[in-house]
């Protein structure tokens, strides 16, 4: 790796979130996307176009082979992070990796064990570097509302909704979502446990309800689960695909009540009660689009710690504590199919 010279990147998968990393790659300084891979070859010949990439291939070995490579993006289903970001550490290229890192913590573990410090790398968990987040965690640095008590955020989304003789807007969109076993947590939750670590420290789950609405689904579509510091911050993450009235895309609410003051951030406006003046509009994002922001903001990290060798904020390490907090949610609600809501969505 030259430092004079971008970084050559190679980029691994051409599904529906492969236009938000890409995006953020055309965005990013110091680095070009040179070579993408995906076993359905027309998916990444269209990416390719869209996105002036130069060569193409069915799959990261031959990738590799080929091309001078620095890093590789891998933005692939969940079951093949391990293979792949085996494959890439054991030829030295660095990895960046979608969330979730692995299917379960063993899983990571030993992922994280055998890869060790032999390449860079790091978790794609972008929630966290999402501008109202990055905001609202310099507050709580500078102590604007003094020591933190409480945290609730919520998830809404009526994805799951479905409209009559319509399939649901997010089934639509990503089918595998109606077999996955675990859902909600494992799929979107995930980036809330993130996102409320990354403001007030480490958590431990107190409980966890899951449910079902949407009774096609194999896994969960409701969840609301209680967290605390060892500090005794308390902390409610609660949410749900299958919300009638809200946007098909996820919004989400946080409130944070310190000792002198209360942080809010609600249909994209952050304030801070109590203290004019101090309110902060952010565009939200809707059924048509995605927050860019947060994943262009997670690859230029990425581009900065590869060349200055500065940690990133969710390293494997980091990244594995998320991981625990989500299996820490389904061992707590490990009877929740027995906690079926009864619904009236179509597809019962």
């Amino acid at each position: 790796m030259n430092p004079s010279d971008p970084l050559k990147i190679g980029f691994v998968g051409a599904g529906m979130i492969s236009q938000y990393h890409l995006t953020g790659w055309r965005q990013a300084r110091d680095a070009r996307v040179v070579a993408i891979c995906d076993p359905d070859i027309d998916k990444a010949e269209n990416r390719a176009r869209a996105f002036d990439i130069p060569s193409v291939f069915p799959s990261m070995d031959a990738m590799l082979d080929a091309t001078e490579i620095d890093a590789v993006d891998i933005a692939t289903p969940v079951g093949t992070h391990v293979s792949l970001v085996t494959e890439a550490a054991d030829r030295g290229i660095h990895v960046m990796c979608q969330k979730p890192l692995a299917p379960t913590v063993a899983d990571a573990k030993r992922l994280i064990a055998y890869v060790g410090d032999r390449v860079r790398f790091m978790v794609h968990e972008n929630y966290r570097f999402r501008p109202h987040y990055v905001r609202i965690r310099q507050w709580l640095t500078d102590g604007m509302v003094g020591s933190v008590v409480q945290v609730r955020m919520t998830m809404r989304c009526s994805g799951m909704v479905a409209l009559p003789g319509q399939e649901p807007w997010l089934l639509v969109r990503q089918p595998y979502l109606g077999s996955m076993p675990r859902l909600l947590v494992f799929e979107t939750l995930i980036h809330h446990l993130d996102t409320v670590r990354s403001l007030i420290g480490e958590l431990n789950v107190v409980s966890c309800t899951l449910g079902r609405v949407h009774a096609a689904l194999c896994g969960e579509d409701v969840a609301v689960i209680v967290l605390k510091t060892d500090t005794g911050i308390l902390a409610v993450i609660d949410g749900t695909f299958s919300a009638p009235g809200y946007p098909a895309q996820v919004t989400d609410r946080i409130e944070i009540i310190g000792t002198s003051g209360t942080i809010i951030f609600e249909a994209g406006q952050l304030r801070i009660l109590g203290r004019p003046g101090v309110d902060i509009s952010y565009e939200e994002p809707n059924a048509n689009t995605e927050d860019q922001e947060c994943f262009t903001q997670a690859i230029r990290h990425f581009v900065d710690g590869l060349r200055s060798g500065a940690p990133f904020a969710t390293d494997r390490l980091d990244n594995l504590k998320t991981l625990e907090l989500m299996e820490s949610c389904y061992s707590a609600a490990a009877s929740y199919r027995s906690l079926g809501i009864r619904g009236n969505q179509s597809g019962q």
